[in-house]
Parts: structure tokens; sequence; C-alpha cells
């Protein structure tokens, strides 16, 4: 367990902080992560990674000479957001173009392909190329849908190291995608792990006991075993591995691969180093061709006991930038060139929100969103250790913190922005940029966009009503289906979304009021959200274990539909009072 720590929420921020102060050789602290303190050749490509803490030296150790250029730090557990993303490329940026690359989650690729939209618009050219070496999480045939676990370092390693030789980004994302298809990786575990305040690991083996094929956010194995030797786990590891070569292998016999042991928080490297003598016996007696092993920790998951072994496939010039040089905080090989250190200087930039003017009309309906924002925090603070226990079920246990710290971001900002004089539309604005922001992951970029449509739809010139509130809902909807895919069955928060929205549509058409029809679709929205319960996740960290969630529902469905109950009861009140 985490022993040493100030508030949980603050944790992740003070960690960035302190890491960024004990290694400034290598970084800088930049909003959102860390980008190079050495400045890099004006017009080289940018590799900026990134994704959750809580798996140092992955994402910020890896970012120096010769890796990264930047990494976006989010939260614990939680994807970067949107603007974490974009600000640290930018930051990182040396004009010729940034290739982002992370691993294959669904709030990092929401995050990253929103913030790519942004650069790219921005005059940015940017790319790309998600990490997919997990075999354990989902079948050959669908490679695509694969978590990105200890194979990042092989990525991220070959594409800064073919920028480095002065390679565009296409060339540099070509690399990239080369590198990631010769990528395989496969782990066990031995116990969870427990984040900073938690009373509980996000789940548990039971003694004697191995979970198989575990994922890098506490996330349960899709098998459980028991607990091996050190030689028989070396077997499992290395025959899972074997089973599938990469394209362009035709044969084990002569090829060369660099393995890859990677320790995932608590296991000691006196132990990895007794697995990884057995397989390096089992590689070499398969006939192949054993290329700078690694022992260590690589991408970890807290205090997780686990490891996982990645066998990276080399061609000639995969090789070629493996074996180049790198300086960074956690990775080094080699000498690079000494660089100097980048300047920075004091932005002088208004920062704040300017609060653009309302009618007094929307000043006063920002009041009663404001008392509406204040119900589903509470909601979300009465129900957070609930939410967490359903996600644990099938995901990573962090549904219920995520959403405490996007609803607690959402409730200051429309504070803010409602005592600054805003309107209604200005407040949910605010608020769902602040609630995207702060929460990071897949339910940070929903409920943002959730809350910015709805805002944009009502505007500040006038006040609300029901059909305004029903079209602003019905194009966070749209919003929410078109950034994160999700369809009605795939067990996610759009099954209770989209009866939400279809009844309260169909009622407001019909005559009725916003506080009757917000009653009837909030109805709606729990029923469809009980019955995801006889649904199998196809979406998401809780698709490789669809199973196990069967009989509970969805998290996020569950979610939304304590929260419209929540400010249904907010709608209602209000009425009372006129």
């Amino acid at each position: 367990m985490t022993r040493l720590y100030n508030e949980p929420a603050a944790f992740a921020d003070e960690m960035i902080e302190g890491f960024a102060l004990a290694n400034s050789r290598y970084v800088r602290q930049v909003p959102g992560g860390v980008a190079r303190a050495t400045a890099s050749p004006e017009g080289q490509v940018a590799v900026v990674i990134g994704g959750g803490s809580g798996h140092y030296p992955a994402f910020g150790g890896l970012v120096g000479q010769g890796l990264a250029h930047g990494a976006a730090m989010g939260n614990l557990f939680a994807s970067p957001s949107t603007q974490q993303v974009e600000s640290v490329a930018k930051a990182a940026s040396d004009g010729g173009g940034v290739l982002l690359s992370y691993g294959n989650y669904a709030g990092d690729v929401l995050n990253f392909d929103a913030a790519q939209d942004r650069l790219r618009a921005a005059g940015i050219p940017t790319e790309t190329v998600t990490v997919t070496d997990d075999i354990s999480s989902a079948p050959l045939a669908e490679k695509h849908k694969r978590r990105g676990i200890a194979g990042d370092l092989t990525v991220f390693k070959s594409a800064a190291a073919a920028a480095e030789a002065g390679y565009e980004l296409a060339e540099v994302a070509r690399v990239a995608r080369h590198a990631n298809e010769r990528t395989r990786s496969f782990g066990v575990a031995f116990t969870g792990c427990t984040l900073p305040g938690a009373a509980e690991p996000l789940f548990t083996v039971p003694k004697g006991r191995m979970a198989v094929g575990m994922g890098i956010h506490g996330e349960p194995g899709i098998d459980e075993t028991g607990v091996p030797t050190a030689d028989e786990l070396a077997e499992l590891l290395v025959s899972s591995l074997l089973n599938e070569l990469p394209e362009g292998v035709e044969s084990a016999q002569g090829a060369r691969v660099v393995p890859i042991l990677n320790g995932l928080g608590s296991v000691k490297y006196e132990e990895m180093f007794v697995v990884y003598r057995r397989i390096a016996q089992l590689l070499e007696a398969a006939g192949l061709e054993i290329v700078d092993p690694h022992v260590g920790e690589f991408c970890t998951s807290f205090d997780m006991a686990g490891t996982s072994l990645t066998l990276f496939w080399l061609d000639d010039e995969l090789e070629r930038f493996w074996n180049a040089p790198a300086d960074t905080p956690a990775y080094r090989k080699g000498s690079v060139a000494a660089a100097e250190r980048v300047q920075t200087s004091a932005d002088t930039a208004d920062s704040e929100d300017r609060i653009p003017d309302a009618t007094a009309e929307s000043r006063e309906a920002a009041e009663l969103v404001l008392r509406a924002v204040e119900a589903l925090s509470r909601t979300i603070d009465d129900n957070v250790d609930d939410l967490g226990r359903m996600d644990a079920i099938a995901g990573d246990g962090d549904h219920g913190i995520g959403m405490q710290r996007g609803a607690h971001a959402a409730l200051e900002a429309a504070r803010s922005a409602q005592s600054a004089g805003a309107g209604a539309g200005t407040v949910l604005v605010l608020a769902g940029d602040a609630w995207a922001h702060r929460a990071g992951g897949t339910s940070g970029a929903l409920w943002g966009v959730a809350l910015r449509s709805l805002g944009l739809a009502l505007g500040d010139e006038s006040r609300p009503t029901a059909a305004s509130v029903a079209d602003g809902v019905a194009a966070g909807v749209a919003g929410i289906t078109s950034y994160g895919k999700a369809q009605v069955g795939d067990k996610t928060m759009v099954d209770a979304l989209v009866p939400f929205t279809e009844t309260l549509t169909r009622e407001v058409a019909a005559g009725a009021s916003l506080t009757e029809a917000w009653t009837w679709a909030s109805e709606a929205a729990t029923s469809a959200a009980a019955a995801t319960a006889d649904l199998l996740p196809r979406m998401g960290r809780a698709r490789p274990h669809a199973e196990k969630s069967l009989g509970t529902p969805d998290p996020g469905a569950h979610s939304f539909a304590l929260i419209v109950r929540a400010v249904g009861s907010v709608l209602a009140a209000q009425e009372e009072r006129k």
C-alpha cells in the first residue's frame, strides 16, 4: 500500500512537481506534464508520450535526449486531459511536427485524439501511434483492440531514435507502427495495487493464486492459476509469447529479440533475475538470438506485485534505433552529445477565463445551474465508494474517484463563474472544461463534452426553456457518441444516456414542462442503467473481463442515472418555489 502522501487528490500533482525538481537536468515541468530541459534541433519531430500517473518510469521518466520530447501526465491511472496533451505537445514542439504515442486505453484515445485535432487546427502537423502489445487483452484477429503495457518502451524508443536521426513525421510514425507490430507482451500478478488514501487494493488475488493476463491499472486478470515456481513462470511467459510470431517473422529460429522482463512495482529485482535465468534458456533453446536483454521496472502499476515479459522482434532498422543512445531520468543507453538547456521565459499572457456578458435572465438561470452542479457533486460524494467497487469488478476501480475529481472541479468552476456574473451557458461550459481537465480519463472527457455542449446550446442571451435544454442535451449525446464511438448495447454510459435524451425530447415536444419531462427521462435512464447488468462490455477496460461484469450495472451508466435524478430534484424544488 501507499504510505507517504498528503491529500490523496493532490498526490499526482505533488509527485510530478517533485519528479521535475529531482530531475531538472533532464526535464522541465510544463502545464500538463514535463518536457525536455534540453533543446532539440529546430525542425526535429517531437515524440510526445503519456498516460495516467502511477506507472513510473512511464511516462515522465522516459523524457530526455534520445527518447521522448515530452510526457503528458494524467492523474493516477487516469488519462491526461485534452488540454494537458495539447499543452505538453506545444511545449515540446520544435517545428517538425508531433508524434503522439500512448497505450491503447479508451480515455487516452479520446483525449489524445481530441488534442491531435486541436494541434492540427493550430497548424502543428500531428500523427498518432497507439501501443497494443498486450496479447492477453484481445485475440490476434482484433489486435487493434489490445492494451499497451511494458511494450510502450520499444515503440517510444524506436520512434524517438528515428526523430533524432532526422526522419520526417510520416517516417517517424511508420517506424513507431513497425515497432508496435514487432512487440508482444504478457503479464501476471500476485497482488493488486492500492492507491493513496484507499483502504483496499483495486483488486485482490486469493492467497496462493496468481492472476494471468492482468492490466496495468488494477484490472483483474483474464485467468487465475496457482503460484508457480520461478522456472514455471518463465515457461508460461515464453510459451505464451512464442505462440504468436509477429507478421514478417517466419520462424523463431535465428530471429533476434530483445527480452524485457518488467517488474510491476513490488517484485524484487533478485526474483526477476531468477525468472530471467530460465527465460534466457528457453529463448536460446527455441533458436532465438538474444539482443540487449532488460530486467527491471519500465512500466509499473503502483505497488502491484507482478511481472510481464515483452519480446521485441528486431530487424536491421529497429535494431539500429534500439541501440541508439538515450539519456533520461530512468533510462540511459550509450552516450548522447551534450545539448544546451531550453531557455524559458515567464508567461505573461492573461490566462484567466474571460466571462462574456449575459442577460439578467441567463444570470438568474445560472443560479439554478449552480444548484444542479452542487447536487450532482454531493451525489457523487455519497456514492463514490460504491461506484469504485462496481468498476473494480471488471475494470480498474477508479470510476468513483475520477467522477469525484471531475465533479468537484466542475463545482469550483461553476461557483467562480456564477459569482463573476456569468450566464447559464458560460457556467456550464466552464464547468465542463474543468471536469474534463481535472478528471481526465474516459468519464472526464465525456462529461466535459456533455456539459460544454449543453452550455453552448443554452448560451447567455436568454432564459433556458424546456426545448432549449432538450436540444442541448441531444447535442451533448451526439457529441459523446461521435467522440467516444460507443453505441447502445456496448455497456457504457451511452446505454442510459440515449433513453434519457429520447424521453426528454419526446415529452418536451408533447408539451410537458422541463421538470415533468426530466423526471420521466430520469426514470428511463435509471431503468436502462440497471438493465446494463445483463450486458457484456464491448468497449473500455472492462472488455477483456466481460464475463466478470455480468450481474453488475455499468458504473458509467449508473453514475449518469444518479446524477440526472439529483438534478431532477433540483428542478422540482425550483418549481415548488414559484
